[in-house]
């Protein structure tokens, strides 16, 4: 073997390089983000062929002084942090000092800038070839323009890994967008080739970061989403996250900020899941844009040289608050009175659905409480009527009939238990957000009047949530109920996991499962949920361990017991082709007001959708 030797500068920034530029769009993040700390208020983008032949990044920042401009394109030469402490309160984007002296190893970078009241501008050049930087005056305002040219124009081999200049633009884009979502304090501006892709300008409130949200991910994305805010034990969440009937193919409208860095984190990415595994449809996914900020102390960003992931000190804390806040915050959709025209809580990946602003109504705002749930009628659904029962198509009743329909439906209901949702309402009552039953279609679907226009129902869908929710109340009211297994069954594991089911027995136990350690690497199960005595148990113990493990807390047996209780409300609700009189068909819209996430049936499919008067309008050319 060959003699150990300190490696060639120029080769050590090359192979430094292999982590932080993977391509252009990872020049323009590590470009953007010094730009950032800067502390300006506006950042352009110039490029050209996809990043290739040009990256350009001005700012209006701080600027660097002449003595630094030598020192910035050197490795590990930093101003954002001098000592251990720092690096453990990091609240910088950039801080490891590698991206310019990285970047300068495989390009041609130029460097202008000046500070607040120096009389000229300073620019530093390095090429790949040459390391050493070259001091020159030059004029240019308060700030700082760097200049990248030749990407990889010294290493052919790294060259030959890029895509085509539309596939990398796009990803150098989504980089510019995910910074545009995380500053909103910030205007940016991006041009490809000479033509314009993306400006913004500063949004300094709810409604103008809205808009610049939309113009990131489109329109109907905003015509549908949620806003959260949530405060608790020092951790703030607040945001956007569209209604379940808005979801995806893949997750590529997942943008998530941990104190103003974009991160992609498995912790975050199971809790998000975990919040919308009763709403969502199998195999799509959600879109949101949410904002995390705690304790800089509380949260690792350098563990990957990029900076995409974090480790939080408490992990288990921030995944039991992310899904709280997100569970609450969908549970609270219901059908509104004064929906906009364009809501449609049912419709496709790109039609408009309600935009429900939850802020300071929703999730607690400011206050770390959960909002108490709204009282739920217990009596059971009035769908008494035979099979083939005949109807009554007669139209939404009149103000002075109002009444009659209310007592006809709390007599169905049950009375008082049955009118526990219903007040007694007036000739000058307002009209209930999803309005007044008018007919049935082919015995599927519920045709109501409501004050935006025609609303239609899937009563199967309808029911069917409405049923599993009950199950789900009375099923947390009267706890996990167990049973004893007549033969106890042994588990193999590792020691590994078996040192984490003894650690968490409790937790087990809350669960259904009691176990006990048997050996080093072996446990016995002794007690069971009685739901899932059919189950495989030993891959279901096996499967909780290993969310233990991974993320302090598992949601499995909750999940087979949702299954379990999906399929008996599946089974207990009305089926198509029954025939419901009007009284229980406006009872099923008035406990469908009542029910948590009835918007969606348990496997994620929309229960209902408005059409709007205008849209009818449309349809039929008035006022044309």
């Amino acid at each position: 073997m060959s003699r150990i030797q300190l490696l060639d500068p120029r080769l050590a920034n090359q192979i430094a390089a292999g982590e932080v530029v993977e391509r252009p769009a990872s020049v323009v993040k590590e470009l953007l983000e010094n730009a950032l700390d800067a502390g300006g208020d506006r950042v352009d983008i110039e490029v050209e062929q996809g990043g290739v032949k040009l990256i350009r990044v001005r700012d209006n920042g701080s600027g660097i002084g002449e003595d630094d401009l030598p020192l910035a394109l050197s490795r590990h030469a930093t101003s954002k942090i001098a000592r251990l402490e720092d690096l453990e309160r990091v609240a910088s984007l950039g801080f490891r000092g590698e991206a310019l002296a990285s970047i300068s190893s495989v390009s041609r970078l130029s460097l202008t800038s000046a500070i607040e009241g120096a009389r000229q501008a300073w620019t530093a050049k390095a090429e790949g070839r040459e390391m050493a930087a070259e001091i020159s005056p030059s004029a240019h305002p308060r700030g700082t323009t760097v200049e990248v040219r030749d990407l990889f124009f010294n290493t052919p081999a790294r060259r030959k890994f890029l895509r085509t200049e539309k596939t990398e633009f796009n990803h150098l884009e989504d980089v510019v967008r995910r910074l545009a979502l995380s500053r909103y304090d910030v205007a940016f501006s991006l041009r490809h080739n000479g033509r314009s892709s993306l400006s913004v300008a500063v949004a300094e409130d709810r409604l103008s970061r809205e808009r610049r949200l939309a113009q990131v991910y489109g329109p109907a994305f905003m015509e549908q989403a949620l806003y959260i805010e949530q405060e608790a034990a020092g951790l703030r969440l607040w945001g956007w996250v569209a209604q379940p009937a808005f979801n995806r193919s893949q997750a590529d409208m997942q943008y998530f900020f941990v104190n103003g860095r974009s991160i992609r984190d498995r912790l975050v990415s199971h809790a998000v899941r975990q919040a919308y595994r009763d709403v969502l449809y199998h195999g799509r996914h959600p879109a949101f844009a949410l904002y995390l900020e705690l304790d800089p102390a509380l949260v690792d960003v350098n563990v990957h040289p990029t900076k995409h992931e974090v480790r939080f000190r408490d992990g288990r804390n921030v995944h039991d608050f992310l899904f709280r806040s997100l569970h609450r915050a969908l549970a609270e959709v219901r059908p509104e009175a004064g929906a906009p025209e364009s809501a449609q809580p049912g419709g496709s990946e790109f039609s408009n659905i309600q935009h429900a602003a939850m802020s300071g109504q929703g999730v607690g705002q400011g206050s770390g409480q959960e909002r108490p749930q709204p009282i739920r009628a217990q009596a059971p659904m009035p769908l008494g009527a035979p099979a083939g029962a005949g109807f009554d198509s007669q139209s939404r009743p009149a103000p002075g009939q109002v009444n009659d329909q209310l007592n006809a439906y709390q007599r169905v209901t049950g009375g008082p238990a049955g009118a526990a949702h219903v007040a007694p309402m007036g000739d000058d009552a307002e009209m209930p957000p999803l309005g007044f039953a008018l007919a049935q279609l082919k015995g599927i679907y519920i045709l109501a009047e409501n004050q935006q226009g025609l609303v239609l129902v899937d009563m199967h869908a309808a029911h069917e949530r409405i049923t599993y929710e009950r199950l789900k109340t009375a099923f947390a009211e009267g706890g996990v109920r167990t049973q004893p297994l007549l033969v106890p069954q042994s588990v193999a594991l590792s020691e590994r996991e078996a040192d984490c089911c003894e650690e968490h027995a409790q937790t087990l136990a809350n669960l259904g499962l009691r176990v006990e350690r048997a050996g080093s690497e072996s446990l016995v199960m002794r007690e069971v949920p009685i739901l899932l005595s059919q189950s495989d148990l030993e891959q279901l113990l096996r499967d909780v361990i290993a969310d233990l493990m991974e993320y302090g807390s598992s949601d499995r047996i909750a999940a087979h017991l949702d299954e379990i209780l999906s399929t008996m409300a599946c089974h207990g609700s009305v089926r198509a082709n029954r025939r419901l009189t009007v009284p229980e068909m406006n009872a099923l819209l008035r406990d469908m007001e009542d029910t948590e996430r009835s918007g969606q049936c348990n496997h994620g499919r929309p229960t209902w959708t408005q059409v709007s008067l205008s849209e009818l309008d449309k349809w039929f050319l008035r006022g044309r």
